[in-house]
C-alpha cells in the first residue's frame, strides 16, 4: 500500500534532508510544503497521510495547522521543533499531534515514530468507516423505530415501551422487527453496538 508523507518547513534544507531520508522507503510518496499556509491551502483536495510539521514557521504556526486540522481522521501529524520546550510539547499534543520530536533528530527514531503515525491512520481510517456506516444505518430508522431503539437501550421491557408511547406491545414487536431489519441484525446485542457506534445514545 501506498503511503503518502507530507513535509512542511519553511527551512530548505531540512525539507531537503527529509526528502532524501524517506525517499529510500519505496513505499512512501514524499510531498513538501514551504508553509502551514501553502499546506492548509491544498488540505482539502489532498490524500490521507502523515504531516511532518515545523512548530514556529511564518504566517500559520504548526500549532495554527494543527487545530485547523481539528483531529481529521484524514491525517496524523508529528511535530519537529529546533526550539522545543515542555509548554509547546504540551500544546501540541492537545492539539491532536501524535508525538513532538526536537531537531536535530535521530533517522531511526523519526522512521519509527512515522512508522507508529501510519498505524494510527489507518486504525482512525477504519473507525471513521465504521461510523459512517453505523451513522447510515441508524438513519434508515423512521423515528417511532428510533424510540423503540432507545427503549431497548434503557433496558425497557417491549411492554414497558408500549406504555411509554402509546402503543400496544404488538406494534412495538413490529417496530423492533423492522428496526433489526433495517440494521441488518440478528440480536439485540448487535443493534446496541451500532447505535453506540453511531453516538446516537451514551454509553454510560
Amino acid at each position: 500500500m501506498t503511503r503518502t508523507i507530507y513535509i512542511v518547513d519553511d527551512d530548505d534544507a531540512v525539507r531537503a534532508s527529509l526528502h532524501s531520508l524517506l525517499s529510500v522507503r519505496p513505499d512512501l510518496i514524499v510531498r513538501g510544503y514551504r508553509s502551514g499556509d501553502a499546506f492548509l491551502e491544498q488540505e482539502p483536495e489532498l490524500d490521507s497521510g502523515v504531516v511532518l510539521l515545523d512548530f514556529h514557521m511564518p504566517g500559520s504556526s504548526g500549532l495554527d495547522v494543527l487545530l485547523k486540522l481539528d483531529r481529521s481522521p484524514k491525517f496524523v501529524a508529528i511535530v519537529l521543533t529546533g526550539q522545543g520546550n515542555v509548554g509547546l510539547a504540551v500544546q501540541a499534543m492537545k492539539a491532536g499531534a501524535l508525538d513532538f520530536i526536537e531537531k536535530p533528530y535521530e533517522a531511526e527514531f523519526l522512521l519509527k515514530v512515522i512508522d507508529q503515525a501510519f498505524s494510527r491512520l489507518e486504525e482512525d481510517s477504519e473507525a471513521a468507516a465504521r461510523l459512517a456506516g453505523a451513522e447510515a444505518k441508524i438513519a434508515k430508522l423512521s423515528p417511532r423505530e428510533t424510540d423503540v431503539l432507545k427503549g431497548l437501550i434503557e433496558g425497557r421491557s417491549n411492554k414497558i415501551i408500549a406504555y411509554e408511547l402509546d402503543i400496544s406491545p404488538r406494534t412495538v414487536e413490529i417496530y423492533r422487527a423492522n428496526l433489526m431489519e433495517k440494521l441488518e441484525v440478528r440480536s439485540l446485542s448487535e443493534a446496541l453496538r451500532i447505535a453506540f457506534a453511531a453516538g446516537l445514545f451514551p454509553k454510560s
